[in-house]
């Protein structure tokens, strides 16, 4: 896996949304500076929430670049750059059904962990001009992850993502976000999320009641 683009917002975007005035920093750009991945964010980047974007578990967002063509094509009209699905770092070679969730890579001079799959919200939406990309986004079952950051350090165009440690728990991103939207939960893949100690807490509270 390789970084392709480094992406990040530099002045938030205002929108109306229910009638009220809101900001977002889902319109990221490429940039020709590294990216600095901090324990909780990517420094300069902008986070206008921080209660569900950035933190520990979202440090930095991860898209396959190999899903660009799909979503063009559905979207001829946008104006296409790298970034356009909020992410900070644009990764040629991301497959989430072989990514283990607590893999653990060496990118740039930073040192990082595989934490859970994004989760699209109506800001994703807002961006397309369209929310109907929301249940577009889940069905087509690529959404990208995020990363915990272990080591601080310098991320920038061309790194490459170096396995370090192999999760010996299973249990793949893709596995993860079919878990969150799946009505009926398959108890074995409910066992691994629950097994899995990269799995945020918070994640794990929420899918107890599914347990039998």
């Amino acid at each position: 896996m390789k970084v392709i683009s480094t992406n990040i917002c530099n002045n938030p975007r205002t929108f109306i949304w229910n009638g009220k005035e809101e900001q977002t920093g889902i319109f990221k750009y490429p940039t020709k500076e590294e990216l600095f991945l901090t324990k909780n964010d990517v420094k300069k980047d902008t986070i206008i929430n921080r209660v569900n974007h950035g933190g520990t578990n979202k440090a930095c967002y991860l898209f396959s670049s190999e899903q660009y063509p799909f979503w063009k094509e559905r979207y001829p009209n946008q104006e296409w750059d790298w970034g356009m699905f909020g992410e900070n770092l644009t990764v040629e070679g991301l497959d989430e059904s072989k990514i283990r969730v607590g893999n653990i890579y060496q990118l740039g001079k930073a040192l990082v962990q595989v934490s859970q799959p994004r989760e699209p919200c109506y800001k994703l939406g807002i961006r397309f001009g369209t929310q109907k990309i929301l249940k577009e986004f889940i069905n087509q079952n690529h959404p990208g992850t995020y990363v915990k950051i272990i080591e601080e350090g310098e991320v920038t165009k061309e790194d490459e993502l170096i396995l370090v440690s192999l999760s010996k728990n299973t249990l793949t991103i893709q596995e993860f976000y079919e878990l969150m939207f799946l009505k009926e939960k398959p108890q074995n893949i409910l066992k691994k999320f629950m097994e899995n100690e990269a799995v945020p807490q918070y994640k794990k509270d929420r899918m107890l009641k599914y347990l039998k």
